[in-house]
């Protein structure tokens, strides 16, 4: 899924020329922290409702206001994995989104990020997490699916992170579409894979919705 596909055209810009009260407004009304500002179609920054409020004059205009997370912005073909990483480098609630010649286009709001994300396939499918401890020399997805698909099973998503205790190694993540573990286990522990985490899925939506709601309280943002 790309940014252009994730906007959320109910969240208006501001102009340089609104003032501090029209601001407050709107982010009561949208339940929002920040909106972006825009002026000829050229994204300046967000206002935050906390900046308006320590400066204790709501009838201020927006340009009087300082701005912040300018770069914060992805294109309109950018992935959604982007969206989410820019929201938590600036922790904010908003990425703004350009288009190909650099104008404005509109917001992302992270809970509708992490919302799509809850309804992709690597979300919804049961199956089983299983986290690798390798060195980096050695982490080959190829080879990783291949003794996974061995096993008549299909890896749904991977992610790769450093590992902090040691910086000639890394973790792999993987889903696989299977909730027994036990054979891919033991090919991967033949072939020298060493498995430091597994979590087997019950499938149910109840428990999907307990992760995605723990997950927003994670990011917090």
């Amino acid at each position: 899924m790309i940014a252009a596909e994730l906007i959320n055209y109910m969240i208006p810009p501001l102009k340089r020329s609104d003032d501090g009260h029209k601001a407050i407004v709107w982010m009561e009304e949208l339940r929002t922290n920040q909106l972006p500002v825009v002026e000829k179609g050229k994204f300046l920054g967000f206002l935050s409702e906390e900046i308006i409020l320590e400066e204790n004059d709501n009838t201020k205009k927006v340009d009087d206001y300082p701005l912040y997370a300018e770069n914060c912005y992805v294109f309109e073909n950018q992935h959604f994995y982007d969206v989410i990483k820019l929201a938590s480098e600036h922790e904010i609630q908003l990425v703004a989104v350009l288009g190909e010649a650099g104008n404005f286009t509109g917001v992302i709001a992270i809970e509708d990020t992490i919302a799509a994300f809850a309804q992709s396939t690597a979300v919804q499918v049961p199956g089983s997490i299983v986290v690798i401890s390798m060195n980096q020399r050695d982490y080959s997805l190829t080879e990783i699916s291949r003794i996974v698909e061995g096993e008549n099973a299909q890896i749904l998503s991977s992610c790769i992170t450093n590992d902090l205790k040691d910086t000639a190694k890394v973790k792999l993540t993987i889903k696989i579409n299977k909730t027994d573990l036990s054979h891919i286990i033991a090919t991967f522990e033949r072939f020298g894979y060493k498995i430091i985490g597994r979590f087997q899925e019950s499938g149910q939506k109840s428990d999907d919705q307990d992760r995605y709601d723990m997950l927003m309280k994670y990011l917090n943002i």
